[in-house]
């Protein structure tokens, strides 16, 4: 490739790519009923040859008249050559890693996909890319009518002209790649991810908004699409700023809704962050305090739901949006709620009407759920409160991870579903009971991360540096990096005197966003992360949810075994 191709790539630069650059002769065009006869296939990378694969190959069936008139392969040439079960390991070997190239990639890809299928080779699933495709994006009607193989070898006066023999193809296929990179490289295509994305209906307008990104820096951060009103109008982050958003201009955008907002775009501002948690928690508060036209997740941030027992003398199920303590939660829809609700009411018995109770001298009338055994009828006076607050309190220490003795409850149900034979019964039941174990476990992860006042913590990156988050009742207040050889303490010391004040609001999550918490929980986290500075213990209850995953995955996975699980 050449020298001019070197702009700021974004991924993979082009000139870094290896391509193998094959070519089939085959008897016939199906993929199915006919087979390959000769292959020839030449790897490059940077502009250089790196090797050449040439075979004929054994079809183990006759060549039609007319095929061997225009490939020149006969019978006698292919009999005792390699057939296809010796060939195929070895071209694949020799493929391994590469991005293929083909021209008119559909029917060559085609041929070598049934031919795995049919030996018993798994298909290694490269990076594709068809050199006819790529013309007709690239060269205008009246510059190149036709985009066949040898038309384009004579508009670009390559040296080795394509005559229907494999490698003399692939190699003349070589050259078009070459002239057709070249003429992509300064519409901004100089990555092999950018090249896979291009599309024709970025317009030469679109293209020229490229300079948007000129004085965006090469660092992680958030960006932010303005209007023509200064207005936002879309939100993102990315470990590359400048080469982020140069994408928008460059690539095929297949959402017909972000090529609209690049149109309408005037400017792009950005703020540079120490990491990649750092930029996820900016673009989550910026997506609430903008709520950006072409965002679709995440405007609102605090708008989930809740459960929670009412305060009356017969406490009910309640959905919410302010949760108190104590309430069961975050959920992410309405009907997720109802669902939970449902798994609770199955394990407790709580009424599950709306009506308020008074503590004494009731006058009601019993429902149909008294008659079927499914409430005790309090509304009618035939429970006291001291009789029905048990079911209150077990609720409360499932919740709060102290006792998941509804839990076996619920289970033992199951039991008695299946060997009724009632099992799409039991099959919902056991749905909902996932639904519940799941909620209860990340809520009370949640809540736990949320009641420490702070906590320092530390990831590597990638070159022997440290990445460091203060967190505070569950929110980011700072974020900074030590780079490699730099003395780490000076700079958490820096960061936690720098970090920004949370107080504390009442609720499960002592005022984060379910979002925020459960992004900051995600990067503690992972592997390798490591607590510096801890103020109160940060740990979860030993009867907590998070005892039942297994019995969780095995029910995701709809098998019986969750039946015999031991807690």
């Amino acid at each position: 490739m050449n020298a001019q191709l070197s702009f700021d790539e974004l991924g993979t630069p082009l000139r870094d790519t290896t391509f193998v650059v094959f070519d089939l002769e085959t008897t016939g065009g199906s993929s199915s009923g006919d087979a390959v006869t000769e292959i020839g296939a030449v790897k490059i990378r940077g502009g250089e040859v790196l090797g050449e694969f040439a075979t004929l190959v054994d079809p183990e069936r006759g060549i039609p008249p007319q095929v061997v008139a225009l490939t020149g392969i006969t019978q006698l040439m292919v009999t005792g050559a390699p057939r296809m079960d010796t060939v195929l390991p070895a071209f694949l070997e020799f493929a391994a890693g590469a991005v293929l190239v083909a021209h008119n990639s559909g029917f060559d890809v085609g041929f070598m996909k049934a031919a795995c299928e049919r030996h018993g080779y798994a298909w290694p699933r490269p990076s594709v890319v068809c050199t006819v495709r790529l013309a007709r994006r690239v060269l205008s009607r009246d510059e190149a009518p036709s985009c066949r193989l040898g038309a384009l070898a004579q508009l670009f006066g390559t040296a080795t002209q394509p005559n229907h023999r494999a490698l003399d193809d692939a190699k003349a296929t070589v050259e078009v790649l070459h002239r057709l990179l070249e003429r992509v490289g300064p519409l901004g295509v100089q990555s092999l991810e950018e090249l896979l994305a291009y599309l024709p209906e970025v317009t030469p307008q679109q293209r020229r908004k490229r300079e948007l990104a000129a004085h965006l820096p090469h660092e992680p951060g958030v960006y932010l699409f303005r209007g023509p009103n200064e207005e936002v109008l879309y939100v993102g982050t990315a470990s590359d700023l400048r080469n982020r958003v140069r994408q928008y201009f460059t690539a095929s955008e297949g959402r017909r809704r972000l090529r609209e907002m690049v149109a309408l775009a005037v400017r792009v501002d950005s703020v540079s962050c120490a990491h990649s948690l750092e930029a996820e928690v900016r673009e989550l508060r910026l997506l609430s305090a903008h709520k950006p036209a072409y965002n679709r997740r995440s405007k609102n941030p605090q708008n989930a739901w809740w459960l929670t027992l009412t305060d009356e003398a017969f406490p009910r199920l309640s959905m919410v949006r302010e949760p108190r303590a104590g309430a069961l939660g975050p959920f992410r829809t309405r009907r997720a709620a109802e669902t939970a609700a449902d798994a609770v009411l199955e394990a407790l018995p709580l009424r599950a009407c709306n009506q308020r109770i008074p503590a004494k001298d009731q006058r009601g009338t019993p429902c149909a759920l008294h008659e079927l055994g499914r409430c005790a009828a309090p509304c009618a006076g035939k429970q006291t409160t001291e009789q029905y607050s048990p079911a209150v309190t077990a609720l409360r220490d499932l919740i709060a991870g102290h006792d998941v003795a509804p839990l076996h409850g619920l289970a033992a149900q199951l039991d008695e579903y299946a060997e009724a034979h009632r099992f799409e019964e039991a099959a919902g039941r056991r749905d909902r009971m996932a639904n519940l174990v799941r909620v209860l476990d990340r809520g009370q992860r949640l809540a736990a991360l949320a009641a420490v006042p702070e906590l320092v913590a530390a990831r590597p990156d990638k070159e022997g540096g440290w990445e460091f988050a203060v967190v505070r009742h569950g929110r980011l207040a700072s974020a900074g990096v030590a780079r490699r050889g730099t003395r780490y303490l000076p700079v958490v010391d820096a960061l936690v005197a720098s970090a920004e004040t949370v107080i504390p609001l009442d609720g499960p999550l002592r005022g984060a966003t379910p979002e925020e918490a459960s992004l900051v929980l995600r990067w503690l986290d992972r592997p390798g992360t490591r607590l510096v500075r801890c103020e109160e213990p940060w740990s979860s209850p030993a009867a907590a949810a998070g005892s039942w995953r297994t019995w969780v995955e095995l029910a995701d996975a709809g098998r019986d075994q969750y039946r015999d699980y031991d807690h």
